[in-house]
């Protein structure tokens, strides 16, 4: 079992910029590490994701504005978010995935205000 805790979150201005993390309880450097996000009245889709070996991927909406990186010598997976708007506003999860299985934090909201 894996426990993940994402932290961060909270209250900014658009043009702003927060850094989530998301903490696990044991080493994840053999896992995939993907952002999610979901919006009320809206289905939770996937934000970033960085491969064990560091690959990264973004979704069109956030390309260029937010980077997901990993310390593995600290159990972290982060995400930087730039140059936010009001429709980043969600409640942000991280998701690990290795191996068939899959665990998730319990999510840190985000609100940007315009």
């Amino acid at each position: 079992q894996v426990q993940l805790v994402e932290s961060g979150g909270g209250l900014v201005q658009a043009g702003g910029s927060l850094r989530l993390s998301c903490a696990a309880s044991r080493s994840i450097s053999f896992a995939g590490v993907d952002w999610y996000r979901q919006a009320p009245g809206k289905q939770r889709g996937m934000v970033a994701a960085i491969t064990s070996g560091g690959t990264t991927n973004y979704a069109d909406s956030v390309k260029g504005r937010f980077t997901i990186s990993r310390d593995n010598t600290k159990n972290t997976v982060y995400l930087q978010m730039n140059s936010l708007k009001p429709e980043d506003t969600a409640v942000y999860y991280c998701n690990a995935h290795a191996y068939g299985s899959e665990y998730w934090g319990q999510g840190t909201q985000v609100t940007v205000s315009s």
